[in-house]
């Protein structure tokens, strides 16, 4: 219980901090209408190159999708968390100022979204040619590098490393500061997924026991407008949580609204285990 009430804490903050600068929002918007774009424009050629027994361009195409989505997507993200600091420390946000800090760092987002890509396709791949068992562990492995990586897009925004100093810095401070309750980085999620998706599917049951096709219709319209903002919320509330998290973890304490406690109790130092220990 103590973790549900943290976690449920974590997202009010994190949302209270989104209300007093709801530019924060158009971050994940335009970084999701950015992916949309770039998956169609080069999605559907490759779609259609595969069905015409053309390979090796559908897999050139398919890749650039990949890639071009990937980045702008990191690239928003960047901003959102540079535009988050900016809030956190009490000062106006804007668009035009995340922006600014991730053109800043384009090299850092480029790699970063290589090194991305590469690693969600292969795990990708693995778990389509997988049995159950190992399908599992590639499970598991995509949940670790998730917590890894979980810094990575601070690090870059906020300390303008390359993507492999990122991706270590962020692993570095896992290591070191990470207990056994990392609960942050699912809490925001959860909720979301309560308080969002819960609803948007109790709304299809609804359409689907009335037998209405119309009322149907406009119960799923409706269902997707409510996810569709569940997951636009749900990346702002991420990175602004992300950033406090980073912040705490380097040893610059609470940031903006968020409490000492609740932060101490995410970033735990990671206990160490000897012969006398128990588990």
């Amino acid at each position: 219980m103590g973790k549900i009430k943290r976690g449920w804490r974590l997202a009010g903050v994190s949302w209270r901090t989104l209300r007093g600068d709801r530019s924060l929002a158009a971050f994940p918007v335009l970084g999701g209408l950015a992916s949309l774009f770039w998956l169609l424009a080069f999605g559907l050629p490759a779609v259609l190159l595969f069905s015409e027994s053309l390979p090796v361009p559908g897999v050139v195409l398919a890749a650039l999708a990949i890639y071009c989505s990937t980045f702008v997507g990191v690239f928003f993200n960047v901003a959102l968390a540079a535009a988050a600091a900016q809030v956190l420390d009490g000062q106006d946000a804007t668009v035009a100022s995340g922006v600014a800090v991730a053109r800043q760092r384009v090299g850092a987002i480029a790699g970063w979204a290589g090194i991305l890509a590469s690693v969600n396709i292969i795990i990708q791949a693995l778990q389509q040619r997988a049995g159950p068992l190992v399908d599992i562990l590639l499970g598991a492995i995509a949940v670790a590098w998730a917590l890894v990586t979980f810094l990575v897009v601070p690090v870059i925004a906020l300390e303008n490393l390359g993507p492999i100093a990122a991706l270590k810095r962020s692993a570095g401070i896992f290591r070191q500061r990470w207990g056994e309750q990392v609960v942050g980085q699912f809490s925001i999620g959860i909720v979301v997924f309560l308080v969002a998706v819960l609803p948007a599917a109790a709304l299809v049951a609804i359409g689907i026991l009335i037998g209405s096709t119309a009322a149907l219709v406009v119960l799923i319209a409706l269902a997707g407008v409510i996810v569709v903002t569940a997951i636009i919320v749900s990346a702002a509330l991420t990175q602004i949580f992300a950033v406090a998290l980073y912040r705490y973890a380097i040893g610059e304490g609470a940031t903006g609204a968020f409490a000492e406690a609740d932060l101490a109790d995410v970033v735990a130092p990671r206990r160490r285990r000897g012969w006398g220990s128990t588990a």
